[in-house]
C-alpha cells in the first residue's frame, strides 16, 4: 500500500474547501462507520482512513486524501423497508416503535427507511403501516453519541444515583 492517508472528511454540502473528487468509494452503512481502516476507492486508489473517532461516513461526503485528492462516499444499495403511516401522526407513532427497539432509521418526510427484518415488518403492519421492500442507500439518523454533534444527554451517574429507563428495557 502506498502512503496515502485520509485524516479529514468534508461533509456533504460543505465541499468548497478542496478540489472536486477524483473517484468514489461505495460502501454499505455498516462499512461507512469507521475510524481506521485500509480502503480502496471504486477505481483502485489505496489509502488509509485515520480519523480521531469512529465516524459515520454519509452519502456525498468527501474523504480528503493527504495528496489533496478527494474520494466521494456513495451509499451502496441495501435491502430495506420503506415504511409509510396513514398520516404524519401515525408515522410518528410508528417511528417511535422503531426507535424504542434501537433500530437504525432514516427519516424522509413522509416515510422512514429501516433494514429488513420480518419480525419488525410484522409489528409495523399490525400497527397499520404500509411496508414496501426497497433497495436503496441507507443514511440513518445519527445518535446522540455518533461524533457528529455534542451529546444531548450525558450518560453518567453520580454516586447513589439510580438510572431508570422509563418503561423500556435495553436488553
Amino acid at each position: 500500500m502506498n502512503n496515502l492517508h485520509c485524516h479529514s472528511i468534508e461533509r456533504a454540502g460543505d465541499h468548497d474547501s478542496g478540489a472536486a473528487p477524483v473517484d468514489s468509494i461505495t460502501l454499505d452503512e455498516t462499512d461507512r462507520h469507521r475510524r481506521r481502516l485500509a480502503m480502496h476507492s471504486d477505481n483502485g486508489i489505496a489509502f488509509l482512513l485515520e480519523l480521531g473517532t469512529a465516524t459515520l461516513l454519509r452519502e456525498g461526503d468527501i474523504l480528503r486524501l493527504s495528496d489533496g485528492r478527494g474520494i466521494k462516499v456513495l451509499a451502496q444499495p441495501e435491502a430495506l423497508y420503506r415504511v409509510y403511516g396513514r398520516d404524519s401522526n401515525h408515522l410518528l407513532h410508528l417511528t417511535w416503535h422503531v426507535g424504542n427497539r434501537h433500530l437504525a432509521t432514516q427519516i424522509i418526510g413522509d416515510h422512514i427507511l429501516i433494514r429488513r427484518d420480518p419480525v419488525i415488518r410484522n409489528m409495523l403492519e399490525e400497527l397499520g403501516a404500509t411496508v414496501e421492500d426497497v433497495e436503496a442507500g441507507f443514511n440513518p439518523v445519527g445518535g446522540a453519541y455518533d461524533g457528529e454533534q455534542e451529546p444531548i444527554h450525558q450518560h453518567s451517574h453520580a454516586p447513589g444515583h439510580e438510572h431508570h429507563h422509563h418503561g423500556h428495557s435495553h436488553d
